[in-house]
């Protein structure tokens, strides 16, 4: 199938998606998983380089008694992005999928959606018409999908979703697309007393219900883009009710911002792979005493994607440019991971 040429944002949940497309963004391709090397290796699946070897001179700098770069226990914050840095993001966002599905199994009790675009579209497997709606009919499936439940309904319907669902490029459910090479980062800085967060433009009650087990970052130390929630009494319970209203978009430039209401410390360690992640690299780079900064640049067109200033999903220029001007470390994906994904049982 081949889609017409479409450049549109969407807010999901807050996240800022910009599509630009002109082929089927499932197009299979070869797999190519590498199996990691099972050790006392920290950091097995990464190859031996300059990025990983940055990665523990970091580590055993500011962990170090008496170190004249050691950072105390309190202020060991590391922030990552989510989409493309964690886990696969190219070339749809996982959160844009689950809508898609929510509002498909949502379908029976609304028959009007049969009438109405982009729905009927959406529900017809009509995909090309979907992807060149407008934005304003994009945003009518996003809020059908993410708003007006309350938030223990959304959270199961999250954590149903992320059981099953199964991604059509990698027959791979989502959870099993995080990237085994990140889930090992983040074990190797919490095992130095690092404390590690998510800020993602995804939408924040759409994550946690899944970072713990996936990542081994609870729902507290997740980040990310929200919806107006109001408290309400229901048959003479509590809820806690999400209405169809942005309340923070936590992208781009709000990232700092997102981190500062949340945590209240600038960060030391921060990872992302797109001009989205600009600011936040920036405001951790830029701080007092040791800082470290990192690129996921997605360079493996066989076992992922290869990506960067010609996308709309994860672009990267801005960041690539002025990496050397803040010694952000360039993770090339294809050269530094040996393997991408964790192996499947």
């Amino acid at each position: 199938m081949k889609y017409k040429a479409l450049s549109a944002v969407i807010l999901l949940s807050g996240l800022m998606l910009q599509i630009t497309s002109c082929h089927d963004p499932w197009q299979k391709k070869e797999s190519g998983v590498t199996t990691a090397i099972l050790n006392t290796d920290p950091l097995p699946s990464w190859n031996d380089g300059p990025a990983r070897q940055a990665i523990i001179d970091f580590v055993n700098r500011t962990t170090a008694e008496g170190s004249t770069d050691f950072i105390p226990v309190a202020d060991r914050i590391a922030c990552f992005d989510n989409d493309g840095t964690l886990w696969n993001e190219y070339p749809v966002y996982a959160q844009f999928m689950f809508s898609f599905d929510r509002v498909r199994a949502m379908a029976p009790e609304h028959p009007e959606w049969k009438r109405e675009q982009p729905f009927k579209a959406l529900l017809e497997e009509d995909m090309a018409r979907v992807w060149a709606s407008s934005i304003s009919d994009l945003l009518k499936i996003v809020a059908a999908a993410q708003a007006n439940t309350t938030t223990d309904e959304f959270e199961q319907a999250v954590t149903n979703w992320m059981d099953t669902a199964i991604n059509p490029n990698t027959g791979r459910h989502y959870g099993e697309m995080t990237y085994q090479p990140m889930i090992e980062l983040l074990s190797y800085l919490r095992d130095h007393g690092y404390k590690t967060f998510i800020v993602s433009g995804s939408g924040i009650d759409f994550m946690r219900p899944w970072t713990e087990k996936a990542y081994g970052i609870p729902p507290d130390q997740v980040i990310g883009s929200s919806y107006i929630v109001k408290y309400e009494m229901r048959d003479d319970q509590p809820v806690l009710f999400r209405l169809p209203e942005i309340n923070f978009v936590d992208d781009k430039e709000n990232k700092p911002v997102g981190i500062h209401q949340h945590i209240g410390k600038r960060p030391v360690f921060t990872a992302g792979n797109s001009d989205g992640d600009y600011a936040m690299l920036q405001w951790t780079s830029t701080g007092p005493g040791p800082r470290f900064g990192m690129i996921i640049h997605h360079t493996d067109s066989i076992r992922e994607a290869a990506y960067d200033s010609l996308s709309s999903i994860g672009h990267l220029q801005k960041g690539l440019t002025d990496a050397s001007k803040y010694n952000w470390v360039v993770v090339d994906m294809k050269e530094d991971w040996r393997a991408i994904y964790p192996p499947i049982d």
